[in-house]
């Protein structure tokens, strides 16, 4: 069987996310690192894999997977053990919610295409640049625990880790990079300390794949 390989990026969240899962699932891959700050992700041979210039891409199966969620999704589907989604429709439902949080209203808006531009074609300085970063996540964060707190188990949602918990990990990472206080949602910090206690999660960190 062919490797699996992952287009990667080591302190890509989206990235990052992905390889928990591969982790989890236990899928044999080889990582392809690009370089995000030299712009890598952007070349010809690139997009002919991804159309966006964006990362994580997925060769597994005989297919190329884009999108971290869809690939997470596609991850879950085809090996479903441990299940990633609860089973049942309303839990379901409660994870991706958390999930998308992160992955649809925090990350886009602090990923480092949006920062770049912030501070190039907008010409807003460092200064600036980090107070939008922090602003954005406070926001979120803040959402977060207040959606995680009543049904928070071990994890994110219950005691075992979700979708929820892949995306929470890598946004708590760069928050940390970036000197966001997290004092005030002791759920979420939580919840990331013991997902960082099993391999799969740690094994994907990024001091581990640099």
């Amino acid at each position: 069987m062919t490797k699996a390989r992952l287009f990667d990026y080591f302190r890509s969240s989206a990235s990052y996310r992905v390889r928990i899962a591969l982790n989890l699932k236990g899928v044999d891959y080889e990582s392809v690192p690009l370089n995000l700050l030299e712009g890598g992700q952007k070349g010809a041979d690139y997009r002919a894999i991804n159309p966006q210039g964006l990362i994580p891409a997925l060769e597994i199966d005989g297919r190329t997977l884009v999108q971290s969620l869809a690939i997470i999704d596609y991850l879950d589907s085809t090996r479903p053990e441990p299940a990633l989604i609860p089973a049942d429709p309303a839990d379901a439902a409660r994870v991706r919610a958390l999930a998308l949080v992160v992955a649809c209203d925090v990350h886009p808006l602090n990923n480092l295409r949006v920062l770049k531009y912030l501070s190039g074609p907008l010409g807003q300085p460092q200064e600036a640049r980090d107070a939008w970063y922090r602003h954005w996540v406070a926001e979120g964060l803040a959402a977060l625990e207040a959606m995680a707190a009543p049904g928070a188990g071990r994890f994110l949602f219950g005691d075992s880790p979700t979708l929820a918990d892949l995306c929470l990990v890598p946004q708590l990472f760069n928050a940390r990079r970036f000197e966001v206080p997290l004092d005030d949602y002791p759920t979420l910090v939580r919840a990331d300390a013991e997902a960082n206690r099993l391999e799969a999660f740690g094994a994907a960190h990024p001091d581990r794949v640099a």
